[in-house]
């Protein structure tokens, strides 16, 4: 499959990556039809898709499965009259039916807007208004079903509603009733390179979210995040740990992974347990494992002797910096590499650590070799190794695949981020002497404090190598005399939490001091039962900040 989207489909070297990756962009491409429906024609029997959910229930799909199911999809979204630009909400958690109409809205030119089941009603209207939504196909359950109703009489351009149950309320279409007396599949007018394919809303440290959109070309810029970053092949189940609302579900969970030809695992669960995922890995002989370090931050602490992991070959982390004492931890328990990557909602992979490297824990490793990355300062000049400097990527005479078309609707936002041949990334990072990047933290959360720059990342690395330490959040706080001063909110392991006091304070402190620079050091340490995460896992240090400030 891959060979008819890259000159060169197998490399040995960072250098032979950078020389030789060279894509083969075909005209009016579009993923359903060019990449799902051949595999459907070429291996039809193949497994394509493997889903249970955390009741014991199962589907499996071959590609030919999935063409059939898509048409269908598409014929039925085509008969409630979604057509080619109309924007259409998912709100369908890690149910099977995501899959389907992501493809199907894909085969008709719809626009894909995928959104966590956590919005509330000022959320959705938000979303209807901002990006002009047509139609919102949902799960078919209480908080959902009844946010979305309180949206209704607020979202002037919403015309359909559709649940796929298990709840199907006045006013919404049957998914499941429906699709069945959907008319044969008529392929519509080819879609354009450049046409809004997906988009997604994606909150910053201020201000309502982005709307972040992405044309038809932006599943060829996944070919190395799947190919290559996660190390796919025809014989490959994977698992991405992502909720079908955050943008890594499209990393890690659809586009590379299909142009691959794996087969993607999807556990379908209410609640993340560490021991349910690993007894998935086990039961369907997982060989590749994907997931924010959040996830890896408690899989270390599950006794590995009670599974059978011996399918499992490769893992990959991203969403946020992984800490050097996890990769250890990890790699002491299963023999694998901690593989990391970074990138943003408006990119696809921009830095990672490929099969050729030789990882160094907790950097993201070096750029991806279709994006040109540099670090600059606050002038715009480039940054020499070991200075911290923004990540920004430099547009040549085209935009590179799988950068973002705009901020949908705003283009002063889009000039912003985006000016004179470079986009901006807002995260922080520096560069060794060997070429690999080490994240710092985001523009707007490094911590300035009596005049020294502190990156959260930094400390909260020192910080996870206490054993009392689940997880920590840095943040700053205002202060009078020194600007800011550190502050770390730290969750404890169980044994621990009786312990919690000054004493325990002091120690992590001195803890601290000894790892890292002393002047790093957090001045108020706050001990918590659970951070604030977003629906992906990444902590949620703007919370942290505000309820500082309230108080």
């Amino acid at each position: 499959m891959i060979e008819r989207f890259l000159k060169q489909t197998s490399f040995v070297s960072t250098e032979d990556y950078r020389d030789n990756l060279e894509f083969i962009v075909p005209e009016n491409f579009n993923f359903a039809y060019d990449v799902m429906d051949v595999w459907a024609a070429e291996k039809p029997e193949k497994t394509a898709l493997i889903w249970t959910n955390d009741e014991g229930e199962e589907r499996f799909f071959s590609f030919a499965d999935l063409k059939a199911e898509t048409d269908r999809a598409a014929a039925y979204f085509l008969s409630l009259g979604i057509g080619r630009g109309d924007c259409v909400m998912l709100i369908l958690k890690r149910r099977y039916e995501w899959w389907i109409s992501m493809l199907a809205l894909h085969k008709i030119g719809a626009v894909a807007i995928p959104a966590t089941h956590m919005l509330t009603t000022h959320d959705i209207v938000y979303r209807n208004t901002s990006a002009g939504i047509k139609a919102i196909v949902c799960v078919g359950e209480e908080y959902v079903l009844t946010q979305v109703q309180g949206a209704m009489p607020e979202s002037k351009t919403v015309e359909v509603l559709v649940s796929i149950g298990p709840m199907v309320p006045e006013g919404f279409h049957d998914w499941h009733k429906e699709i069945a007396a959907a008319p044969p599949f008529v392929r519509p007018e080819p879609t354009s390179n450049d046409d809004m394919m997906l988009m997604y809303f994606t909150s910053g440290t201020s201000g309502e979210p982005k709307m972040v959109a992405h044309d038809f070309l932006y599943p060829i810029g996944h070919i190395p995040t799947g190919v290559f970053w996660h190390n796919l092949n025809e014989e490959s189940i994977h698992l991405t740990v992502a909720d079908t609302g955050w943008g890594k579900a499209v990393w890690g969970k659809l586009y590379g992974q299909w142009f691959a030809g794996a087969a993607v695992f999807v556990f379908d669960h209410e609640k993340f347990a560490a021991d349910k995922i690993l007894r998935c890995i086990e039961k369907y002989r997982i060989t590749s494992f994907c997931a924010p370090p959040t996830v890896y931050r408690f899989l270390i602490h599950e006794d590995f002797n009670r599974y059978d992991l011996s399918s499992l070959q490769y893992c990959t982390t991203a969403g946020e910096a992984l800490n050097a004492a996890v990769y250890r931890k990890f790699f002491e328990r299963t023999g694998i590499r901690l593989m990391e990557g970074f990138g943003q909602t408006e990119t696809c992979m921009t830095l990672g650590t490929m099969p050729w490297m030789e990882p160094k824990p907790g950097s993201m490793g070096m750029p991806n070799a279709q994006y040109d990355i540099d670090l600059v300062r606050p002038d715009g000049t480039s940054c020499e190794d070991g200075e911290k400097g923004q990540i920004v990527v430099r547009i040549g005479k085209s935009k590179p695949l799988g950068l973002f078309k705009e901020y949908y609707r705003d283009e002063a936002l889009t000039r912003q981020a985006w000016h004179d041949g470079v986009y901006y990334t807002g995260d922080i990072a520096w560069r060794d002497e060997d070429g690999y990047y080490w994240f710092v933290g985001r523009a707007d959360d490094v911590i300035k404090s009596s005049g020294y720059r502190i990156g959260p990342f930094e400390v909260e690395s020192a910080l996870m190598t206490h054993p009392a330490v689940v997880e920590c959040a840095i943040t700053g706080v205002p202060d009078d005399i020194r600007g800011m001063v550190v502050k770390a909110t730290v969750v404890l392991h169980d044994q621990w939490k009786p312990q919690a006091g000054d004493q325990l304070v002091r120690e992590l402190q001195e803890h601290v001091k000894h790892e890292t620079a002393p002047y790093k050091y957090p001045r108020i340490v706050e001990f918590v039962d659970e951070l604030p995460k977003t629906i992906s896992g990444k902590i949620r240090r703007v919370e942290i900040r505000e309820k500082d400030r309230k108080n």
